[in-house]
């Protein structure tokens, strides 16, 4: 279960997918598969969370990882490697990006 705080020794990564209203519920099927049958299985994983916009258009993925080296190491398998490029194909363009909590608010 993702964690959002400041204190947490932890690796945050934010991607974001723009998509079409025709082609998200494909993108979402394929990240529920690759989440279910690959990535939450890999050695670092702790949670992930997706969110998608009302008009379909865009896609969030919130995802946690033990240290940064874990989920480069889960990007550059040859699964995940295979997965990506049909994510690509079902989305204008996509970017994982690794964050620091900066602070979190209740």
């Amino acid at each position: 279960m993702p964690t959002i705080s400041r204190d947490a020794d932890l690796q945050t990564v934010i991607t974001t997918f723009e998509v079409t209203p025709g082609t998200c519920q494909d993108l979402l099927d394929e990240l529920c598969d690759a989440y279910t049958n690959f990535i939450s299985k890999q050695p670092g994983f702790i949670g992930a969370g997706l969110h998608v916009n009302d008009a379909q258009t865009r896609v969030a993925n919130y995802s946690q990882w033990t240290r940064r080296e874990d989920f480069q190491a889960m990007l550059r398998s040859e699964e995940m490697r295979g997965r990506n490029r049909r994510l690509a194909e079902l989305c204008k363009s996509f970017e994982p990006v690794m964050y620091d909590v900066f602070g979190s608010f209740n």
